[in-house]
């Protein structure tokens, strides 16, 4: 059964981010908050915990669309090819923020993400995911917990997520409510930016 903690976002406590990444680096699964809504992720390294989640998502995983948490803008240049000045003064003007951008890979993408040409990769606005992918000292892979239920999209009650998916993960994070709405998708790997989804983030940083 997964572990639950209490980690305040005001002020993230050392010994339980710690302890989130001792998990992380284990090759388990957390779910923990961001500036959207509550996602599950792994670290990026593990191959064993990559296949964990898209056993849970249904897909295979070199199929599936996972995006990267990353710590801010210098850790995104180590897994995307070089970016133009216009599409890092979106970067810059957007993150950290409630946005996913879809970026065009390189070479250091892990061997499972090898036949992406693009990545999705996100710099949330929440003190403690931002903590976690700091002290782990690479992304994690993330997915956002979707809920059966086609009315509440989004479970957004820590203590609910913790009863659904306690037997399918090592660790829950409650950080308070989540929100109910995702990220803005934006595709940055052509030559215009496309909106691929209206969420959370405004369109002005376009």
């Amino acid at each position: 059964m997964a572990e639950f903690i209490k980690i305040y976002e005001n002020k993230p406590n050392e010994a339980a981010i710690a302890k989130v990444v001792k998990v992380l680096r284990d090759g388990g699964l957390i779910i923990y908050p961001t500036d959207t809504v509550y996602g599950l992720g792994c670290d990026i390294t593990n191959t064993k915990a990559l296949e964990r989640i898209a056993k849970i998502k249904g897909i295979k995983l070199e199929k599936a669309n996972f995006s990267f948490i990353c710590h801010d803008l210098s850790n995104i240049s180590d897994y995307v090819r070089q970016i133009d000045t216009s599409t890092f003064k979106i970067l810059k003007r957007a993150l950290p923020g409630p946005y996913t951008f879809i970026l065009p890979g390189n070479n250091n993408l892990p061997k499972e993400f090898k036949k992406k040409t693009t990545v999705g990769i996100r710099v949330p606005n929440n003190s403690i995911a931002l903590e976690i992918v700091k002290v782990l000292g690479n992304p994690i892979v993330s997915t956002s917990i979707r809920d059966d239920d086609d009315v509440i999209e989004y479970t957004t009650d820590p203590e609910l997520i913790f009863e659904k998916w306690q037997n399918l993960v090592d660790l829950v994070i409650d950080g308070g409510y989540g929100d109910n709405v995702g990220s803005t998708i934006v595709d940055l790997s052509g030559d215009e930016p496309i909106i691929v989804r209206e969420g959370k983030g405004s369109l002005d940083i376009l």
